[in-house]
């Protein structure tokens, strides 16, 4: 136990000295960086995979739910755009040393803000083995070290992928301890981990409640949660009932074991005859339960070939990551609201309407992170919002919001230039 503790607070103190040089590290190093990662993670496929697949046959065996496994998984696809996400953060600005806000004050003074990294940032997270390129990527773009630590379902994925974004970030220059990962799978080591505030500047938790709910109550420095993601598609009365059903289908089948997948389909009363055969035909076909309300059931029950449930006050609210939906007519847009507002999680929430002044209301009045009118909650992505990647999708309010990416990553400084003022 003490060799891990003592091997954690030595990687935190690299981390730490590699922050001081990371924060000015030119830009042509940082992206000469990434694409080395990029193409080393294609170059050394095999070698992931077969590491993935040690992962995946345990979590089998150990009776791992099919959304965790979902996440689990890599093939040859998902590392390719895990390497094509990690151009398009090589691709974008770099937000470090950013001036802006610029003015010059009555006496002469000029002021200004200049963007700066955190400094260290920590990672614990459950699952997604991709997470390890992802807020790597983005750290060393935005000048940031990071101390990564995985889940012990994904230990040797993520033991295999840090090592080659190490070695790739090192060998094209970047400070040695930069990318840092803890390989135990000793859970001791998180809750000493959440005590280093002398060297962790941020923690991020992405993962299931517990592990959001561990880290929030014991971190000893700042953290940015999300991630818990109860979302919702309203069908007004005034939607086009062919892009409602192709939404709503998109929200829920697409990928149903991530966060920013439909949870609960909320239909005005005045269209639900006509829509919510539509879409549970089509949900019907890609294997969708439906938990319904006592209205929603009503019309349903007449359609064969359906999986229908009555629902129960614990569907709604829930996140249920995987081929569930939960089902419920409203009388007008304000029960909508209403029901989005008491049982949201503040992820990612979705109105269809041709009514403007409806859509309007609604991106107004949802308090969400991300809040649609007329398209998938799916789009929740740093990777979609052309952020290159995210570090986590943030539902707080304070610091970042949505998904977090660059200049999340950032804070600022003020810089004041002068030419000779002093203070009367």
């Amino acid at each position: 136990m003490k060799s891990g503790i003592a091997e954690l607070e030595a990687k935190g103190k690299a981390a730490k000295a590699a922050s001081r040089r990371l924060a000015y590290l030119p830009t042509e190093v940082k992206n000469k960086a990434l694409n080395s990662i990029s193409k080393e993670l294609v170059a050394k496929k095999g070698g992931i995979l077969k590491a993935n697949e040690i992962d995946y046959k345990a979590g089998e065996a150990a009776g791992m739910s099919q959304a965790m496994l979902d996440r689990l998984m890599l093939n040859s696809d998902r590392i390719e755009a895990i390497a094509q996400d990690v151009l398009t953060v090589a691709d974008l600005p770099d937000p470090v040393g950013e001036v802006f806000e610029l003015r010059t004050l009555p006496n002469g003074l000029q002021i200004g803000k200049k963007r700066v990294p955190l400094g260290v940032i920590g990672a614990i997270y459950e699952s997604r083995p991709n997470v390890t390129v992802d807020i790597s990527a983005l750290c060393l773009k935005s000048g940031n070290a990071v101390i990564l630590r995985g889940g012990e379902e994904a230990v040797n994925s993520n033991t295999v992928l840090a090592k080659i974004v190490r070695e790739a970030a090192e060998a094209a220059g970047v400070p040695r301890g930069a990318v840092q990962s803890i390989d135990s799978i000793d859970r001791t080591l998180v809750q000493h981990m959440l005590k280093m505030r002398d060297v962790i500047d941020l923690l991020i938790p992405r993962g299931g409640a517990g592990l959001i709910r561990l880290v929030k109550e014991n971190a000893s420095m700042a953290v940015v949660t999300g991630g818990i993601g109860v979302c919702h598609t309203y069908v007004d009365k005034s939607a086009d009932v062919a892009m409602a059903v192709a939404i709503a289908f998109n929200a829920k089948v697409q990928r149903p074991t991530v966060c920013n997948a439909l949870d609960t389909l909320l239909v005005h009363a005045d269209i639900a005859q006509q829509y919510l055969p539509l879409i549970a035909e089509e949900w019907a076909k890609a294997g969708v339960e439906m938990h319904c309300d006592e209205a929603s059931r009503a019309i349903l029950k007449s359609v064969s070939g359906l999986k229908l449930v009555a629902a129960t006050d614990e569907d709604w609210g829930k996140e249920y990551l995987s081929l569930k939906a939960a089902i419920k007519v409203v009388r007008s847009l304000d029960e909508a609201l209403e029901h989005i507002e008491r049982y949201g999680s503040g992820h990612s929430e979705a109105i269809v309407a041709g009514d403007k002044a409806a859509a309007a209301r609604f991106l107004n009045e949802v308090d969400a992170a991300c809040v649609y009118a007329n398209a998938s909650t799916r789009f929740t992505d740093g990777a979609q919002f052309g952020l290159g990647a995210e570090v986590g999708i943030s539902t707080q309010k304070m610091h970042a919001r949505g998904p977090m990416a660059l200049r999340e990553l950032t804070s600022y400084k003020w810089i004041i230039q002068g030419s000779g003022q002093v203070r009367p």
